[in-house]
């Protein structure tokens, strides 16, 4: 009965040190840091898609190619849910995936202000914040652009085509599916549409003034009710 009862308490020695590692405290909560401990990886074309513990919690998160560790810790903000996501590489559908444009390792974080090194950190423009509100603005035209009004007022003309636009990227996020994805004003509507969605390999700032020129698609779904009525895709920037 000795022997059984100082195994048993082995066991348990084994487990609650185990479940200390897995859940412990995240030093840098208060920056917004979220930490994370990979549990699973699976390495797709462009993807790396890891299984991790978040507070206790089991969820997966996708981030562009890195190398990972199980047990390795690592530090995120922000990103992009994606329910019922069908990855076709690995012919799996995950209940959610979170994308993220980076992801940080445990020795990239600022042992005292907790943030992110400023290499990986998404850079952004001062006074200007991420908006999907529309604003009151004047962009000055330019030869050969239409405006956003004109695109979604006549959409159908458009299916297909390179347009070019002139206006303000008023989000962004970087190195989803493969793409950069930017919501674009320019001060002009129709029947209540002003925010374009245009895909990307440029990087760009919030608040940037810009001109881009990529190929209309029309009713572009995406999976994972990410429906758009009108889209821009594979724009790149006109100096």
């Amino acid at each position: 009965m000795k022997k059984i009862f100082n195994f048993s308490l082995i066991t348990l020695c084994f487990l609650a040190s185990t479940l200390t590692f897995a859940q412990s405290p995240n030093p840098h909560a208060e920056s917004g840091l979220k930490k994370v401990i990979v549990q699973e990886i699976l390495q797709v074309t462009a993807y790396t898609y890891l299984n991790v513990l978040q507070d206790g919690e089991k969820k997966w998160i996708a981030v562009p190619t890195i190398e990972a560790k199980l047990g390795e810790a690592f530090y995120y903000k922000g990103g992009m849910e994606m329910p019922q996501f069908e990855s076709k590489e690995l012919n799996k559908t995950f209940d959610s995936v979170l994308f993220l444009s980076n992801i940080t390792s445990e020795s990239s974080v600022d042992p005292s202000k907790g943030l992110v090194e400023k290499k990986e950190a998404l850079p952004v423009k001062q006074g200007k914040k991420a908006t999907l509100e529309q604003l009151t603005m004047t962009i000055p035209s330019v030869e050969g652009a239409i405006t956003i009004a004109e695109l979604f007022k006549n959409k159908s003309q458009y299916g297909g085509k390179k347009v070019m636009i002139k206006g303000e990227v008023t989000k962004f996020a970087s190195g989803i599916m493969g793409k950069n994805w930017s919501h674009f004003q320019d001060g002009t509507s129709h029947e209540g549409k002003y925010d374009l969605m245009i895909t990307t390999q440029e990087q760009v700032l919030v608040g940037d003034i810009v001109i881009f020129e990529g190929t209309v698609a029309i009713d572009k779904d995406f999976g994972a009710g990410y429906f758009y009525p009108v889209i821009v895709e594979a724009a790149i920037i006109k100096k």
